[in-house]
């Protein structure tokens, strides 16, 4: 058995395509937390500082991951929105400003925004669906635009956007650029700097395999003590471990957004989870899961009926393909699917698939016999 099948030991006859909704944990994560478990059990916190030790690891894996300048711009958060909120009611903002996002953001890349509403402050959504969709973006950036906040690759349709095209643009027009980052971390490199980014954050349950309830926020450094802070607590403190102190402040780094005590649980799946991801590399990882989404795309175009409703250009997608199918009812062809132990996801008109960079082929050519036969039934 190779190492990647020994890591991912499915249950027999799956068949799992749903990893832009929530992945299953590679072995070591499992034997991390078990191993966290046992130490509890035998001994409580007695070895503390050694859980932060894996606490540091992660947060320099998370670097690596986004190539951020340093830990310092990274913060550990329960999950995306709440990161996207930290910018959303952390901005000063002036009655008439204007936040553009897309038609195509998942709920929490929206009515975050849309929140705002009572402040005077607009949210433009602008269509994706045109042959140059930065450019329609970037064309509904005005004087009052404030921020632009798109997400790195579409939840349903599994559009990817051109990151650093929209990044430097937004420098230049004093636009701040957020990016919800949950379907690209962890399936194709990711570069904070490169793409000038103000914020960024992402899950760590998606295709960073991780567990749910734990994320990473990044937030630029120029930019950390702008956002007005509405969490406090002692471990968002300068001194957190100096507790009769009566005077305090702030952390200066991005801790200052982590209020309370740590999810360690979580860290301890996560860190494990992204040692794995860095052992086989983000080059290799973005290689092999395009190999993955190719052969389902070219197995889909194949089948009779088959509509395939994602872009086609290895450019502008991650790990998602979407598609209908046909004679049949979406719900009906997701349950049909979900009966023959294929997991996967409705989301955009379709049925959303979403492999990973080890899913065995064997996954991908039975899932496209099933669907064959359902086209010829």
């Amino acid at each position: 058995m190779s190492v990647l099948q020994d890591e991912f030991a499915h249950a027999e006859g799956l068949r799992y395509l749903n990893h832009a909704a929530v992945a299953p944990w590679p072995k070591r994560a499992t034997q991390a937390v078990q191993r966290f478990a046992e130490e509890n059990w035998r001994i409580g916190a007695r070895d503390y500082p050694d859980w932060l030790i894996v606490d540091r690891r992660l947060r320099e894996r998370l670097a690596r991951l986004l190539n951020a300048p340093t830990t310092a711009d990274l913060a550990l958060v329960k999950n995306t929105s709440e990161a996207l909120s930290f910018v959303a009611f952390g901005l000063d903002w002036t009655a008439g400003d204007q936040v553009v996002i897309s038609d195509q953001e998942f709920p929490s890349n929206r009515v975050v925004w849309q929140a705002l509403k009572r402040y005077g402050v607009d949210t433009i959504q602008v269509s994706l669906d045109n042959a140059d969709p930065e450019g329609a973006l970037l064309a509904a950036c005005g004087p009052r635009t404030r921020l632009m906040s798109i997400s790195a690759v579409q939840y349903a349709s599994g559009l990817r956007l051109d990151l650093l095209r929209l990044g430097q643009e937004c420098r230049k027009r004093g636009v701040l650029f957020c990016v919800d980052a949950i379907q690209q971390l962890g399936a194709l490199p990711f570069d904070a700097q490169a793409i000038d980014c103000a914020f960024a954050m992402a899950d760590g349950h998606k295709w960073m395999l991780g567990p749910e309830g734990l994320g990473v926020f990044y937030c630029r450094t120029d930019l950390r003590q702008q956002l007005k802070l509405h969490e406090y607590g002692w471990h968002m403190l300068e001194h957190p471990g100096d507790y009769e102190r009566a005077d305090w402040e702030p952390s200066r780094t991005a801790r200052r957004f982590e209020c309370g005590s740590p999810n360690m649980l979580g860290a301890m799946a996560l860190e494990a989870s992204l040692s794995l991801l860095e052992e086989v590399g983000m080059t290799q990882v973005a290689k092999d899961l395009g190999e993955r989404v190719q052969c389902l795309q070219d197995g889909l175009a194949r089948i009779p009926g088959v509509h395939l409703l994602s872009p086609l250009q290895p450019a502008r997608r991650a790990g998602i393909i979407t598609f209908r199918l046909d004679g049949w009812d979406n719900q009906a062809l997701f349950e049909r699917l979900r009966a023959e132990q294929v997991v996967c996801a409705q989301r955009g008109g379709g049925i959303r698939f979403s492999p990973h960079f080890y899913t065995q082929p064997r996954v991908i050519d039975e899932t496209l016999a099933l669907l064959r036969q359902m086209a010829d039934a």
